[in-house]
């Protein structure tokens, strides 16, 4: 859930490390989605959704919801300080040593962007779900899901392809140099 190192003088980070995070967020949201299946947010009663009818006390109590902070409070880890998030450590201290340099590094900036649309995403969920929104945080968690997956499986990453997409339209990752 980081994009594991700030980039070295050697320029830049493993690009294996932020597939490896996103492996273990993946399992993480996996695990929530199921949750948020099985509790008061998609649960219906005999007066409608069992969620409107909960407290925001209770909806906060839900396992989901727990689950979902947690992870969207290694998503602003990842974003504050990528190189000691926990998964990024484990990566760096236990995986890294085992395996063969990396044959190219990568711009530390798209992953740890791709961190704060994680973090947007689920806390998106957390809001509406606390609002008492039926299915927010299973919708939210899956679309975050989705994107880890396609990380962990496919090194395809969403919010980094959403970075170089702003960068290319000026938006991020470029200072603008005044025209005289």
């Amino acid at each position: 859930m980081s994009d594991v190192e700030d980039a070295p003088a050697g320029g830049g980070i493993d690009p294996r490390g932020p597939r490896f995070v996103a492996g273990i967020t993946s399992l993480l949201l996996l695990i929530d989605v199921f949750l948020g299946l099985i509790g008061v947010s998609a649960a219906q009663s005999a007066s409608g959704w069992a969620i409107t009818a909960a407290t925001p006390a209770e909806r906060a109590q839900d396992p989901a919801f727990v689950l979902l902070l947690l992870i969207a409070l290694l998503f602003l880890w990842g974003v504050l300080s990528p190189r000691t998030a926990p998964w990024a450590a484990l990566y760096r201290t236990a995986v890294a040593p085992r395996l063969a340099p990396p044959t190219e590094r990568e711009d530390p900036r798209p992953p740890r962007f791709a961190q704060g649309v994680g973090l947007v995403v689920t806390a998106a969920g957390l809001a509406l779900h606390l609002a008492g929104v039926p299915w927010a945080l299973v919708i939210a968690a899956a679309m975050a899901f989705v994107a880890a997956f396609l990380n962990a499986a496919f090194g395809l990453c969403l919010g980094c392809q959403l970075y170089l997409l702003l960068q290319r339209l000026g938006v991020v990752g470029r200072t603008r140099t005044a025209s005289a």
